[in-house]
């Protein structure tokens, strides 16, 4: 049974991504910690949906998952990685470094591990790696240091795997979403605090995680000769800041 591995699927864009392929007619694995939520969702999907437990900043537990998945007879033909987080907005010289720690921890060796461990498979079935980064891989905003800096990995990571994996067929995009709302996004980064996390997005046309599920679907779906390296979104309400200039 081939499928497409969806992480971080059991809120915001990995639950919008599992519903949007499942109702396109493909199968879909949701992965993430909460299986409690996976369940759930299985039980709106039904038989396309199969959930399975796994924690992308845990190694142990991806290599367990991978294993449940091949005795199970699934295929994954598809990597969507989406998990990954942002722990606070403070500026590089007042931050905790134990968030810095649990950022690159998650966004970055958890999907490259992933992906590595995907990568034979991938490519015997000619398959197809999305990674969802961010324009904070590109753009940078004070407070979005080491967040900002994973994105920017998985920017290169997807442009370096797609110059490796020339020839074989698996496709490779990074999707890089702007300003998103209906999320847990920024509830985690500001550690629970929903209201200041809710008062970024006031008055603000955001993206929604259907938006980027839509997307996801949109590029599973053309052609194996066409490969979209990058696809940068932002809703219209939001563009680029002029060049900060500091005055004594």
């Amino acid at each position: 049974m081939t499928s497409i591995l969806v992480t971080g699927a059991s809120a915001g864009f990995g639950r919008a991504i599992c519903h949007d392929l499942v109702s396109a007619g493909y199968t879909v694995v949701g992965a993430a910690r909460r299986f409690d939520k996976l369940q759930s969702l299985k039980a709106e999907l039904g038989e396309r949906f199969i959930p399975i437990q796994m924690d992308v900043s845990d190694k142990a537990s991806v290599t367990a998952a991978l294993s449940e998945l091949r005795e199970q007879g699934v295929v994954i033909s598809g990597l969507v990685n989406n998990a990954g987080l942002a722990l606070g907005l403070d500026k590089a010289q007042e931050a905790d470094f134990a968030d810095w720690e649990v950022m690159i921890t998650t966004n970055v060796v958890g999907i490259t591990y992933l992906t590595h461990q995907l990568l034979p498979t991938l490519v015997e079935q000619k398959g197809y790696i999305i990674n969802i980064g961010s324009i904070a891989g590109t753009y940078p905003y004070p407070g979005g240091n080491i967040y900002g800096a994973t994105k920017a990995f998985m920017k290169q990571f997807s442009l370096n795997l797609r110059a490796d994996l020339s020839g074989t067929g698996v496709r490779v995009s990074n999707l890089e979403p702007g300003l998103s709302g209906g999320t847990e996004f920024s509830t985690v980064r500001f550690k629970g605090d929903a209201q200041r996390a809710q008062e970024l997005y006031d008055g603000t046309n955001s993206l929604q995680p259907e938006d980027i599920a839509h997307m996801v679907t949109w590029l599973f779906q053309q052609p194996p000769h066409i490969n979209i390296n990058r696809l940068e979104v932002m809703p219209t309400s939001q563009s680029f800041s002029p060049l900060a200039v500091y005055r004594q």
